[in-house]
């Protein structure tokens, strides 16, 4: 049997006008400490957005999302957090904000390949 690993997730959330507390999701933060790996799986659907926030900055939102992509990436797209280990990224991005881009809660569950991990989740829970 292949040997699985924990691993964390949490759901990146869209939510466009924080007063009317309506949100969709986005994308995926996978974290697996055994491995030393983190990635973010981003997906923005513009048509979810637009129908709760006819003037979203669409452009600001996928910047935004691109950024969580980046510090995952580390080196210079990931800024200051470029010299932090996986886990720090991890940490960081999970990080409750105010911001349009939100993380949600951390679930955790066991993989043998967490990057086919990202994707199955994103699949799942975004698209």
């Amino acid at each position: 049997m292949t040997e699985r690993d924990v691993f964390e997730y949490a759901l990146l959330r869209v939510v466009p006008r924080a007063e009317r507390g309506e949100c969709f999701n986005a994308g995926v933060l996978v974290y697996c400490r055994a491995k030393s790996f983190v990635t973010a799986r981003t997906y923005l659907d513009v048509t979810k957005l637009l129908a709760l926030d006819p003037e979203a900055d669409v452009a600001g939102v996928r910047a935004a999302l691109r950024a969580v992509e980046g510090v995952c990436t580390g080196g210079e797209a990931a800024g200051q957090a470029a010299q932090d280990d996986a886990g720090r990224r991890f940490r960081w991005l999970i990080a409750p904000r105010s911001t349009v881009v939100r993380p949600g809660p951390v679930h955790t569950g066991l993989t043998t390949d967490p990057q086919a991990e990202a994707e199955r989740l994103l699949g799942l829970l975004v698209r």
